[in-house]
């Protein structure tokens, strides 16, 4: 029975959650090696982005062991030498796995085709998947490269009403603690965290990491405002400004109504976070200001239910934007 690929793949890419957002600048790539059905060797980019996945992977392993594998890997192997490690193409060729199996192309000029090239040029049995897995595990990286910004999730906490706080703005807590808890788990995934003016002026939040072993995960904070940045944030005037976020593969956008809003209406929202806590509030702050909707139609066919989960008495529900 052939080996299944794409499992072993979608394996390859829950591991590489592992390596957010701690390989910056570098993507966060993840590979297994498997032998006979069982993984025998496995990595990720370690901290700084170096070492590379693969050569994680393949570190320990003998030639015997390797000639009857298969090495998985969600990201192109790279093909260009750097002061801080070799080439992972040029690794795989000395290792000589009998397979490899690639989630994704890399784009970058420095690889895009030349990794693969020199693995078959080598008598390597080379198979590229263009694997869903594996583009979902690199979405930031893959949308820096295509679309020249970072991969943008908005997350929402709401009532079943619809609202983000009271009539004066109260709003602590409209979750519970495990959907908070799981909030702080994403912000520990993310490069950068993004507020509007209005909400850091009103609340003041810490838009840190507060779980134990995590605090030292704490994102970059960035304020949506057109003045001063406060001290310790990084301001930008506009959505679109997002782009010029240096080295922000992942962006984690908390709010408020407008801001949440501004994202939505320029369509730079990649994955929406929802939080939903079972109350009523009635006479209270909407999640979202105005969207500038002509008609009901444009609303449809835009997000795709990617996942849902309850947490305590809060249901989580994470959708992702539908794009040709």
């Amino acid at each position: 029975m052939p080996p299944d690929d794409h499992a072993w793949m979608a394996a390859a890419a829950r591991l590489a959650l592992r390596a957010r957002p701690l390989a910056r600048p570098n993507p966060g790539v993840a590979a297994l090696v498997v032998h006979s059905g069982r993984v025998i060797g496995r990595g990720w980019t370690q901290p700084g982005g170096r070492p590379h996945a693969e050569a994680e992977a393949l570190a320990g392993l003998t030639s015997e062991q390797l000639a009857a594998a298969t090495l998985y890997v969600t990201l192109e192997p790279c093909a260009h030498q750097s002061e801080r490690g070799p080439a992972c193409a040029d690794l795989i060729v000395a290792a000589r796995p009998a397979r490899v199996v690639i989630g994704q192309h890399d784009s970058d000029p420095r690889t895009s085709g030349q990794g693969i090239a020199r693995l078959e040029a080598a008598g390597i049995v080379t198979r590229l998947l263009d694997d869903p897995a594996s583009a979902a595990s690199l979405a930031g990286f893959l949308t820096r490269q295509r679309a020249g910004r970072p991969w943008v999730t908005l997350k929402l906490a709401t009532s079943l009403d619809g609202c983000i706080a009271l009539a004066d703005g109260t709003s602590r807590w409209i979750t519970g603690e495990a959907a908070r808890a799981h909030v702080h788990a994403r912000r520990a995934q993310h490069d950068a965290i993004l507020v509007g003016g209005g909400t850091w002026r009103a609340d003041a939040p810490r838009l840190d990491v507060r779980l134990p072993g995590l605090e030292s995960r704490s994102p970059q904070r960035v304020v949506l405002t057109g003045g001063t940045p406060p001290e310790g944030t990084t301001a930008l005037a506009s959505p679109q400004a997002i782009a010029g976020l240096e080295g922000v593969h992942h962006l984690y956008v908390e709010g408020g109504a407008a801001t949440a809003a501004a994202f939505l209406a320029a369509d730079l929202v990649d994955e929406l976070h929802l939080y939903t806590a079972p109350i009523l509030i009635g006479d209270g702050r909407r999640a979202l200001a105005a969207l500038g909707l002509a008609s009901l139609a444009a609303a449809h066919d835009r997000w795709q239910l990617a996942e849902r989960r309850q947490l305590g008495s809060d249901q989580f529900t994470a959708y992702w934007r539908t794009r040709n």
